[in-house]
Order: structure tokens, then C-alpha cells, then sequence
């Protein structure tokens, strides 16, 4: 079956959600691009958006439209092409106008699991639950009649685990979209050792057709992305743990949030990263890998003890985030949750107290945002961290620590078969979440 047959009839489950509304989109898109491609002789296209709320189904199709108005308006001259045998379509509006409506008749909004039995093609992106994913997946297969090929979004499951567990017989991939798949250019593409050639050929020419950045990894649970980050917040509570009787709690995750962010010049402190993600979804990530790694050494009582107390973060669904160990305003952490009070405490209150302690940064820091956008970044980068090495400040020795940490994460990654070079680890993190540089670097040596 060729890319495009394959691509005739799909279904996304989880369609509402954070990451399947995503893969809808871009889906879509894809499909009905093929369709204008194809000309008079193009067959029916149809995407079944499935998903168990209704009213996320609602909002589903108003992200849709809205998107795709966006996305048209930017690809004008390509659309202008496509539709020249279009009369009718003269005004750059009656165009657009005409890719939305192309895009959105082909998304067929649903609550029913049963669309997917007719379904060539099967995205999974339902919560990150071993359990709830078998039990769909394996409810598909049993009673798809096309012997679908199922691609998961899973960002820490194996798949060899889906596979053998579902009876897919090679016929599922990990196709790891990062947040939000519309916008982010990273896929981390994981082959299980069953997956059949025609899958992995399939998945590579989706991707390329997305122009994504693909990074393979190898079938371990986490995989790069999560291998590296789970145990960057581990090593950042591990830290707080260490800090915390010369200091209070709030004060030392002020501390360690503040050198993770401004002295390693990334785009969100650690605790903002973990709030963007979900303290919630942390932990249950946590608890997926550390009972399929060996060493049982993946996990938090902290965390524990946020979920416990409901401090979870998380996004609203207009993408505002929510207050986790960091409460915020105005999308700009301002406080610290205090778990013997039950409170935030003023970030402005606490770094009255901490940020002389930690003395001077270096005088060549600029803010990520800064950084990412330099011509000469790499230059900027080999001064900037020659100077942190000299200095010896508090705050510089725990900057230096954090990044030789992470450098470890990094290299143990590698070494345990995860990722197959320290390139991938770095363009996972440079590309996935944003870094200005990779954390297998010189700088920390």
C-alpha cells in the first residue's frame, strides 16, 4: 500500500487532548494536501477524531479552523497552485477560505472507538497509561479490517512492551510528538525490535513530509526526551533535598529553580518545566519508568507529596499554566508553594533573602532568549562558561555541578543504548525542549 493509500482513512484517538489535537491538525492537513495533489482522481479522505468529551470535540474543531486559517494564510503561494483550476477561487480570502474548509471536511469528529475499525492508519495519544493503551489499542485491533498500522505518541512506554501485549505483531511504532506537535519541529521516532520495515518506512515519510526534525531512540522507556529530563528534576529535588536544612523549602527551590534557568541559560527554570508538564504527569512518569528500568531509583516523595496535596501545575485549556511548585502570574512564576503552610510564598520575598547569598553572575549572562538568537551563540557560549568556571561563588558552584549533572544524564544515556550518539541526546534537548546548547558539552569538563 503506497503513502498515500494509506493515508485515505485515519483515526486519531485522543483528538481533543493537548498532543492528538496537535496530530490532527497536522494530519489533516497532510491528507488534504495529498487530495489537492491528486487532483480530479483523488479518493475520499477522512480522519476519525476520536476522543470521550464532546465538548473537547467542540473546542477541537474551533482549534482546527483556527489553525488552519493560520497555516493557509502562510502558505498562500503554494495554495494559489494547487487550486489554479478553481475559477472561482480568484481573491487570496476565497483561497484560504477554501483550504480551511478542504482541511475541516475531512475530520469526522466522533465519541465512537468504532470509527477506527475501518482505519488504515491508527495515532494513539491518549493519557501516558500502560492499561488504558492496551485496552484501546487491543480493542482495534481486534476488530480493525484493514490491518491497520498503529503509531503511539507514548513518551516513556516501550513499545515492545504494546506490542507483544496487544498482539500487533510489529505493526506499532513510537512516533513522539513533542508539546505542541503544530509548532514543535522535534519527533522522537522509537522502532520497536518487531516493527515491520513498511511502518518504519511509512512513519519516516510522514515525518519528512511534516518537516520534522527526527531523532531515533532506542526502545527503553523514556526514551531520550524523558531519560534526560525525569533525571534532570530528580538531581533538581535531589539538590532542594540538599539544601533545604540550611535554608527553607521555598527558598531552596527558588534557589535551584533560578540556576537552572538564568546561570544555565535555559528557557524555564527546572520547577517551571515541571509545572509546564504536570507535577502529576512527572510523577506518573516516573513511576512507569522505574518499574521497567532496573535500580528502582526513579522516584520522588516530594512528588508524592504534591500530587497528594493537589498541587499538581499543568495547563489550562486556553494554555495558561497552572500554579504548581510555582505559582504564576501573568504566565511569570511569583511564588513558591510552601508545604507546611499550604501557601505560596512571594518570590520577591525570597530573593530578597537568597540572591545575594548567591553572589554575582557571571557578567557576560544574557537571558536564554537573548542567547538563542545570537549569530555568534557558540562564541558567546565558550566565553560565557570560561568566566562561570573562574568564578567561585555559591551560585557558580551550583551552576557547575547542575551542568556536569546533566552531562552525566547525557553520556549515561549513550552508554546504556538509549541514544546511539551524544548528537542525538543534544539535538533532542536543543530541539524538544528548547536548550541553547546541548547538554554533552565542554563546558563542565
Amino acid at each position: 500500500m503506497s503513502y498515500a493509500d494509506r493515508l485515505e482513512n485515519v483515526a486519531v484517538l485522543g483528538a481533543a487532548g493537548k498532543m492528538g489535537s496537535g496530530i490532527t491538525l497536522l494530519t489533516a492537513m497532510e491528507m488534504a494536501d495529498l487530495k489537492l495533489e491528486a487532483g480530479p482522481a483523488a479518493k475520499d479522505y477522512v480522519l476519525n477524531a476520536i476522543d470521550v468529551s464532546s465538548k473537547g470535540l467542540s473546542g477541537l474543531l474551533q482549534y482546527l479552523r483556527d489553525q488552519v486559517l493560520r497555516a493557509a494564510e502562510k502558505k498562500l503561494v503554494g495554495l494559489r497552485k494547487a487550486y489554479e483550476s478553481r475559477a472561482d477561487l480568484v481573491e487570496n480570502e476565497d483561497i484560504v477560505r477554501q483550504y480551511v474548509e478542504d482541511v475541516l471536511s475531512i475530520v469526522r469528529p466522533t465519541t465512537n472507538i468504532e470509527a477506527a475499525y475501518d482505519a488504515s492508519i491508527v495515532f494513539e495519544a491518549v493519557s501516558e497509561n500502560p492499561e488504558l493503551k492496551v485496552k484501546l489499542l487491543s480493542q482495534i485491533r481486534a476488530n480493525n479490517t484493514r490491518n491497520a498500522l498503529f503509531l503511539t505518541n507514548t513518551s516513556s512506554i516501550p513499545i515492545s512492551e504494546l506490542n507483544e501485549k496487544v498482539k500487533l505483531d510489529g505493526r506499532i511504532i513510537g512516533f513522539h510528538f513533542y508539546n505542541p506537535p503544530a509548532v514543535q519541529k522535534l519527533v522522537e521516532l522509537i522502532r520497536a525490535e518487531a516493527t515491520i520495515p513498511d511502518l518504519a518506512d511509512f512513519a519516516g515519510q510522514f515525518a519528512k513530509k511534516l518537516r520534522k526534525t527526527v531523532v531515533p531512540s532506542h526502545d527503553v522507556a523514556g526514551f531520550i526526551g524523558n531519560g534526560h529530563f525525569m533525571r534532570d528534576g530528580l538531581y533538581a529535588i535531589a539538590e532542594v533535598e540538599r539544601l533545604a536544612p540550611g535554608m527553607d523549602f521555598v527558598d531552596a527551590v527558588y534557589v535551584v529553580n533560578k540556576i537552572s534557568q538564568d546561570f544555565l541559560i535555559r528557557p524555564m527554570g527546572i520547577f517551571q518545566l515541571v509545572d509546564y508538564v504536570g507535577v502529576d504527569v512527572c510523577r506518573y512518569i516516573l513511576h512507569v519508568m522505574n518499574a521497567r528500568l532496573p535500580g528502582g531509583k526513579l522516584h520522588s516523595p516530594l512528588l508524592d507529596k504534591m500530587v497528594a496535596l493537589g498541587v499538581l501545575g499543568g495547563q489550562f485549556a486556553d494554555g495558561s499554566q497552572k500554579d504548581g511548585f510555582l505559582k504564576y502570574e501573568k504566565g511569570r512564576p511569583a511564588g513558591v508553594y510552601d508545604l507546611e503552610k499550604k501557601a505560596y510564598v512571594p518570590v520577591a520575598e525570597i530573593a530578597a533573602r537568597r540572591d545575594a547569598q548567591l553572589g554575582p553572575s557571571p557578567n557576560l549572562m544574557k537571558p536564554w532568549k537573548q542567547v538563542i538568537g545570537l549569530a555568534d551563540k557558540p562564541a558567546f557560549l565558550d566565553g560565557y562558561f570560561k568566566q562561570l568556571k573562574e568564578m567561585a561563588t555559591p551560585g557558580t558552584e551550583l551552576a557547575r555541578s547542575y551542568g556536569r549533572t546533566s552531562k552525566e544524564i547525557g553520556l549515561g544515556l549513550v552508554k546504556d543504548g538509549v541514544a546511539a550518539r551524544n548528537e542525538d541526546v543534544n539535538t533532542v534537548l536543543l530541539t524538544g525542549f528548547y536548550h541553547a546548547y546541548g547538554p554533552i558539552n565542554a563546558y563542565f569538563d
